[in-house]
């Protein structure tokens, strides 16, 4: 299996990641997100709309679940990570993860309150890889 250090470069080569949040039935939502702006650990804070369906169920039920891949020719690559999402308002992550395009989403600026950060904290994972899986818990990721 790939070191923390190997899954941490193969997820910051990924533009994409797909996220899950629990709805009010039980039920897994996924969608498709930029990938974090920030890995920090095992903590990764995207940006999104305060005002989102997402957003309103993780405030509700924190659980969720993000994944990364990559395939090429021969060869698929995955990450999955479980664990717990934090909506924050929190001033000074908003502004260190913030971008120049940002404005086209949130005309307001930072301080936009339709723009929260989710930090995403992992608890276990699973990797794939050349038809092989294995699962770990963070506390073990080497």
């Amino acid at each position: 299996m790939k070191t923390k250090e190997q899954m941490t470069a193969f997820i910051k080569k990924q533009t994409v990641a797909f996220i899950a949040s629990v709805d009010e039935d039980g039920f897994p939502n996924m969608k498709a997100m930029l990938a974090p702006r920030k890995i920090e650990g095992n903590c990764f804070y995207f940006s999104t709309n305060t005002s989102s369906m997402r957003v309103q169920q993780w405030m509700k039920n924190p659980k969720a679940s993000i994944y990364f891949y990559s395939k090429k020719y021969f060869k698929y690559e995955g990450v999955m990570l479980t664990g717990t999402i934090e909506v924050t308002q929190e001033e000074s992550i908003k502004k260190e993860i913030w971008r120049t395009g940002d404005t086209l989403y949130y005309k307001q600026g930072v301080s936009d309150p339709d723009y929260c950060v989710l930090k995403f904290t992992a608890i276990k994972g699973r990797y794939y890889c050349n038809l092989k899986s294995e699962s770990f818990h963070i506390n073990d990721w080497k």
